[in-house]
């Protein structure tokens, strides 16, 4: 009884934190973040905003700086619905930037700093950016992805090729207040930012993000950790995602606080800067909290000024270690797409749980998970046409109701065909509309939701669905590995696709060894490993398996080890070309 009324509690007055924050945003309503700064920067001009290196900015600096890059932009002709792209790395300047457009009621395209050819030139094309503010060092990128049109480009840091010097034209820029009169008409449910997919698959998408659900992210956060004018927010997450450029911002300057950016994730420097700085908070993506905690301990562990941490993607394999050894009193974990309307938060710190809805809160949160065919990758429908809610502890695809209320909206991305794709119609009832997540999910009978695997990830092998993120989980207990992806490759001859695991291990790891380890079942069991010195990854530390599954365990295209599992012997041996010539023959059966 006590543990019943104490989950209720904590999640009652977290949500009611949350809507208390929220009481002032409207979709249809003209109050955006923009006016939090401004009132900050009258009401508390001296307070720090902003921790960088060894500057502090204060909130009428960081207003002012804002007012810089607005009036700037308003000289190039940019106004509202305009849009404008932003290729920097962490800094104040970022901040300013976007903080400054947003004055004029402009559209701010935040590109992934990592991005070259192709997808960079695609990721400008798509949002039809007029003006770009890139830093020198990426200006290189630009040039050589060209993509038509070529936005005016902006540099801050120095000028690179036929590019124009933006901190000599913000030196000239008056910090006066701008009017309100040059974004009139705007609405909260307008079009505040551009985010991108990370890419992991095909071109980066670009969703639409309003000020609504700007503010409806920052003061969920910020009401879930009860963040106020004392706390400091450390971010070393790259600004161009919603995580730390939305969440984790907002989680400071919405409350009066301050936000500590970090140009670049260090594992080395990490906890110098949360002591250095005092941080009360961090936001985290899975991997970097996997990083730290394969770092050699230090005496020093466990000091900070921490009251808790918030992000997604933190495993349960390493959840209790890290909180542990680093002694972290709260872990805040939560689910949630950039482009879609489904987000949950674990407000309990439940180990593995992705965030929690109780069955009373289903009409303000309209979050299902529907039975889903693995093989054809969609929902399962009952003889009447409709999709079947899934029962608790069942794995289904989580989606959610689409409607104009608070939360509800389905934003989508520029594309109008990407945005469809994403959508599912007569679901329960003729006529209703709600949104795919494209992840698969389990709830408990507490309410309690658990990632299983994305939709694409989670493949099917001798009749069996097999998740990439358990296979993973199994793997990662085995001390000499330190690094883990898994996907499915297809076999010549066989249905489905058989499990594989790329692996950055020790030196002292050995295959042979391996099959006695773990705990799978015979179907999950990876049946090809491939063994590289280190994972590709996103800006977002997200794994990169396209290649990996187009290559497949074919030794004449991979120079990486290889092994395969003899059901023969029981054991990993390594992987020659006669093997395989064995196997894509079928002489060789797995």
């Amino acid at each position: 009884m006590f543990e019943a009324l104490s989950r209720e509690y904590t999640y009652i007055t977290s949500v009611a934190r949350t809507f208390w924050r929220l009481r002032r945003i409207k979709r249809d309503g003209t109050h955006t973040f923009v006016d939090i700064v401004e009132e900050y920067a009258a009401k508390t001009p001296d307070a720090p905003a902003i921790y960088y290196q060894d500057r502090i900015i204060s909130y009428r600096a960081l207003d002012e700086g804002a007012n810089r890059f607005a009036r700037w932009a308003m000289g190039e002709g940019i106004k509202r619905g305009d849009v404008v792209a932003l290729i920097l790395e962490n800094c104040p300047e970022y901040l300013m930037a976007w903080l400054g457009l947003l004055k004029l009621g402009a559209v701010v395209a935040l590109i992934n700093i990592n991005l070259k050819g192709t997808p960079l030139a695609h990721s400008i094309t798509i949002a039809k950016a007029r003006l770009a503010i890139v830093g020198a060092d990426l200006c290189e990128n630009l040039a050589e992805a060209a993509p038509d049109p070529m936005p005016a480009v902006w540099t801050l840091g120095g000028t690179a090729g036929a590019s124009r010097d933006l901190d000599a034209a913000l030196a000239k820029a008056s910090p006066a207040p701008v009017d309100k009169s040059v974004r009139q008409g705007l609405l909260a449910k307008d079009t505040a930012f551009y985010i991108y997919t990370s890419g992991t698959t095909g071109l980066p998408k670009a969703a639409n993000f309003s000020h609504f659900r700007m503010m409806f992210m920052m003061c969920g956060f910020g009401g879930a950790l009860k963040t106020g004018p004392r706390d400091r927010t450390y971010i070393s997450l790259p600004l161009y995602h919603a995580t730390g450029g939305v969440c984790a911002v907002g989680m400071a300057l919405a409350a009066g606080g301050a936000l500590i950016i970090k140009r670049k994730f260090s594992a080395r420097e990490f906890w110098d800067d949360c002591r250095r700085y005092r941080a009360t908070y961090f936001a985290y993506i899975g991997e970097l909290c996997r990083y730290l905690n394969n770092c050699p301990p230090d005496p020093r562990d466990g000091e900070h000024c921490l009251r808790g941490a918030t992000g997604n993607g933190l495993r349960p394999e390493i959840w209790p270690a890290f909180q542990k050894r680093f002694r972290i009193p709260r872990i805040v974990e939560f689910y949630g797409a950039t482009e879609g309307n489904v987000s949950m938060l674990n407000y309990d710190n439940v180990v593995g749980a992705v965030g929690r809805l109780p069955r009373y809160m289903r009409r303000i949160f309209p979050t299902r998970l529907v039975c889903f065919d693995i093989s054809q990758e969609i929902p399962i429908r009952g003889l009447d046409g409709f999709c079947i809610e899934c029962e608790p502890g069942e794995a289904g695809e989580a989606i959610g109701g689409i409607s104009e209320r608070a939360g509800r909206a389905f934003e989508g991305y520029t594309a109008s065909a990407d945005s469809q794709k994403k959508i599912l119609r007569d679901v329960f009832k003729k006529g209703d509309i709600w949104f795919r997540t494209g992840d698969l999910l389990r709830q408990d009978k507490h309410g309690y939701f658990y990632f299983v695997d994305r939709i694409g990830d989670t493949f099917r092998w001798k009749g069996e669905n097999v998740a990439t993120s358990e296979v993973t989980e199994a793997l990662c207990v085995v001390p000499e590995i330190e690094e883990v992806n898994v996907y499915g490759v297809i076999v010549p001859g066989c249905d489905g696709r058989a499990g594989m695991a790329a692996l950055v291990t020790k030196p002292d790891f050995d295959p042979a060894t391996l099959a006695d380890r773990i705990e799978l079942p015979a179907f999950a069991r990876p049946l090809f490993l491939r063994l590289r010195p280190q994972m590709e990854i996103t800006g977002t530390f997200k794994l990169k398996k396209a290649d990996l599954v187009k290559e497949g365990f074919d030794p004449n295209v991979i120079d990486d080890p290889l092994y395969w599992f003899d059901p023969a012997e029981a054991q990993y041996k390594p992987l020659t070309h006669e093997v395989y010539a064995d196997i894509v023959s079928g002489r060789v059966k797995l």
